[in-house]
Formats: structure tokens, C-alpha cells, sequence
């Protein structure tokens, strides 16, 4: 069987390679890693490439030592904004963040990456100027997905049918398909009518899969795994995809095929790779 999670991280100095190997054993097969950004080293290197390449050796090793398939999702996190605006103003700040979705496309050009993100804007409030600056720098960035014909992985404020909707209208204003824009973070609005085609990676709670199978399959499921020993476990630890799709087939609440499209077929689709 496979079991994908569609967004974590890892970090060198975390659980890391324990991390991914609890993963396995669980019954995890694939994992979709969004490498961590560093601000001290884009201001030092005018560029997010050595971060991204960062991703790629982190990966590169954990892959070695576990036999787990790790995919990586590369961009500008969209706090970097708020903290390069701060130490270098605003201008660099949003030059700095366009090279590094320049950088991402070419990337995924290159087959390093199979989607931009997380890309999007802060999940909180901020003063008028950042959020148009950040909703500027998204559109950018979906514009050159759409170039890559690569998917981008939203991050954002809390989703509602409402600002789904707008970031719907973002994409098809730059020709971006929607079902190229995965909302991460998602709680389980399944259903078109409720996330405006924009593809759901569900946070993995149990409750939320549950809800979510009730509407469909259409979904990926994430753990959004942070790897931060300060906080064990956040958001949720990388084993509770295989440990609750074991559960709940077994409850009977989940069919295998149903676990088969959210975990093959849908990220297959998506990303255009293969998991097996």
C-alpha cells in the first residue's frame, strides 16, 4: 500500500532521519518535504538557491539511509517577506522574493522540485502594504508555475469558502489551472463548492479524514511535520498517516481503494511523478 504525506519538513538538527524511519515503519512509502528558508543566508547570498539545495542534501541523505521516496516543494515561505522588508526594506525585500520563485521555477524545470511552495502570504495579520506586497509576490509566482506547469502549494490564513474563492480568482487571472493550486493546511472542505477547485492537502487529524471521505477523494493528506524538538510531534508527528489509514481501513471507515486514490492516484495526477 502506499501512503504519501503531501507536506512536512525535516530539519538536520531534528528527528530527521529517526523521523522519516518511524515513518516507514508505520507503512510509510512517500513524503512531499518543503525545505526550511534561512533569511540570514538569502540576505548573504541574494538568492534562496542555497537553501534549496540545502533541501535537496537533506533529502538526498534521508533517502539513503531509510529507502522512504522524498519528493521536494521549493519557494519563498511567505513570513521571509515581514523579516526581509525589516532588515533590508521593502523593495529588496520583494526582489529578493521574486528571484527566489524564479529560482523555484527553474528548479522544477530542472526535475529537482515537483511544485513551488509553500508560497502564498502570512496566515496573520499584517499592515496593508504587506499584504498587497505578498499578494503581488503570489500572483508572481503563479504565473510562473503556470510557465513550469508545475502545481503550487498555497499557504495562507485559515480557509474558507470565501478566500478560497479568491485565491481561485488569483490563479485564473494569471491562466493558472485551479486544480494546480493546493491549499496546504486545509481543513476538510472536499467539495467544489466549498474550496472553488482548488485541490485540498487535509491536516491529518482523524476527525478531519473522516470528514473529509464523507465528501470524496479528492484530497491529499498532510502532517505538515515541523521536525522541531522544541515541539515534539507538531503539527503532527510524520507516522499519523500510516498509523491512522491503518486505523480507520481497519474500522472499516476507510475502503482501500478510497486510500489508494488519496495516496497514488492523487498525488500522481498532480505532480505528474511516479510512487512507485
Amino acid at each position: 500500500m502506499h501512503v504519501f504525506d503531501n507536506h512536512m519538513h525535516l530539519k538536520e538538527d531534528g528527528r530527521y532521519i529517526d523521523a522519516v524511519a518511524e515513518f516507514k515503519k508505520y507503512g510509510g512509502t512517500c513524503l512531499n518535504f518543503c525545505p526550511y528558508t534561512d533569511v540570514k543566508s538569502i540576505i548573504e547570498e541574494k538568492s534562496y538557491i542555497k537553501c534549496y539545495e540545502k533541501g535537496i542534501k537533506i533529502a538526498k541523505n534521508a533517502m539513503e539511509k531509510t529507502g522512504v521516496k522524498i519528493f521536494l516543494t521549493v519557494g519563498p515561505y511567505p513570513v521571509d517577506y515581514l523579516k526581509l522588508r525589516e532588515s533590508i526594506g521593502r523593495q529588496q525585500a520583494i526582489e529578493l522574493m521574486k528571484r527566489g520563485m524564479e529560482e523555484a521555477k527553474e528548479f522544477c524545470i530542472d526535475g529537482k522540485a515537483i511544485a513551488m511552495g509553500e508560497i502564498g502570504r502570512p496566515h496573520f495579520k499584517v499592515d496593508e502594504q504587506a499584504w498587497k506586497d505578498s499578494n503581488d509576490i503570489l500572483l508572481y509566482g503563479m504565473e510562473l508555475a503556470k510557465e513550469a506547469d508545475v502545481p503550487v502549494i498555497i499557504h495562507m490564513e485559515k480557509a474558507t469558502p470565501s478566500n478560497m474563492k479568491e485565491i481561485a480568482e488569483m490563479a485564473q487571472r494569471v491562466g493558472l489551472n485551479k486544480d494546480k493550486v493546493i491549499k496546504h493546511y486545509a481543513p476538510p472542505l472536499i467539495k467544489k463548492e466549498e474550496n472553488a477547485g482548488i485541490f485540498p492537502s487535509v491536516i491529518a487529524s482523524e476527525k478531519n479524514i473522516e470528514e473529509a471521505l464523507k465528501k470524496g477523494t479528492r484530497f491529499m493528506l498532510e502532517t505538515d511535520y515541523l521536525d522541531d524538538t522544541s515541539r515534539p510531534g507538531a503539527v503532527l508527528a510524520l507516522k499519523t498517516i500510516p498509523k491512522k489509514i491503518r486505523k480507520l481501513i481497519s474500522e472499516g471507515k476507510m475502503s482501500e481503494e478510497e486510500a489508494f486514490i488519496i495516496n497514488k492516484e492523487n498525488p500522481e495526477k498532480m505532480y505528474g511523478i511516479e510512487l512507485d
